[in-house]
């Protein structure tokens, strides 16, 4: 008896049930109480797309947002330049046939990941700080390095965002290290005998077979960049010091949906849940034409 196609949704059941109940369910809420004004102890009152006009035509809303918008857009550009392209670079050392000692590097590279982002933010902090750090700095005749980074508007954001791409560039050189393996050495043989070089051979044949793990790493840099909170946190504040500099969508959302953004002080989680949900749009924008982009049959 020919057993029916569609006995693997049994299987899928739990996983889609808890899919629903831990991201679909709170989604779809989130979206739902972007239509409200109020808290929980004041009273809630419907007042349908008025959060999502407010935050566009009101000023100390508007200037936020779209400052917050413009330094997550920022952040994410940086850690595609930086994390990844040095994520492509350095799996490709680590995978050549010459390489020696990959073991060791591979697990320097990695080690970062290991730690807490809040250790991480604070450890920079000190570094960064020019009291602390200084005394060293001049010792090895780079007293120069001794400045503010972190109280300059101009170079806050990019430390901020050069710890994190520090921190994380760790999982792209893994995902790339296992993309170049999974390369057939039939391709590298029939190039090497045509007489390309090894940067033709990347460029032509290594980087092409390897499109979709680009396209998924950049969706994973894309979707956490845009989602990013805690590395601010702790290397700044949840105001984006200095003068909003370091403000990413993520703590623009803490400050009006959960702590109440200054001077007000007093949470709107409606207001934060129109952030939020107009991010999750943003994303879709994002992510669905880059599936479509590279994860397509050629």
């Amino acid at each position: 008896m020919k057993k029916s196609g569609a006995t693997w949704i049994p299987w899928l059941l739990p996983a889609l049930l808890f899919y629903l109940a831990f991201m679909a369910w709170p989604l779809l809420g989130s979206m739902r109480l972007s239509f409200y004004a109020g808290t929980v102890g004041t009273g809630r009152s419907f007042v349908g797309f008025d959060n999502y006009v407010q935050l566009f035509s009101v000023e100390r809303y508007s200037v936020r947002y779209w400052g917050a918008f413009r330094n997550t857009t920022i952040f994410f550009v940086i850690h595609m330049l930086a994390q990844n392209c040095l994520g492509i670079f350095f799996a490709a050392l680590l995978t050549g046939r010459t390489m020696k000692g990959r073991q060791l590097y591979q697990t320097i590279i990695f080690l970062p990941v290991t730690l807490a982002v809040l250790v991480t933010g604070y450890l920079w902090r000190l570094l960064l700080n020019p009291v602390w750090s200084g005394l060293a700095l001049q010792s090895l005749g780079l007293g120069f390095l001794a400045q503010p980074w972190l109280g300059e508007p101009a170079t806050a954001l990019i430390c901020v965002s050069l710890v994190s791409c520090w921190q994380w560039i760790g999982i792209p050189v893994m995902m790339f290290v296992a993309a170049f393996r999974g390369i057939s050495e039939e391709y590298i043989e029939a190039a090497n005998i045509e007489g390309a070089s090894s940067a033709q051979v990347f460029w032509k044949i290594k980087l092409p077979l390897i499109k979709p793990v680009v396209g998924i790493i950049a969706i994973l840099t894309f979707v956490n960049n845009f989602n990013a909170f805690d590395i601010v946190f702790s290397m700044t504040n949840v105001n984006g010091a200095p003068n909003y500099a370091t403000d990413l969508i993520g703590t623009l959302f803490y400050r009006m949906g959960i702590a109440g953004q200054h001077p007000i002080g007093i949470p709107e989680p409606g207001m934060g849940a129109a952030i939020a949900t107009i991010t999750f749009l943003v994303l879709c924008l994002g992510v669905i034409p880059t599936l479509r982009a590279t994860q397509g049959r050629d």
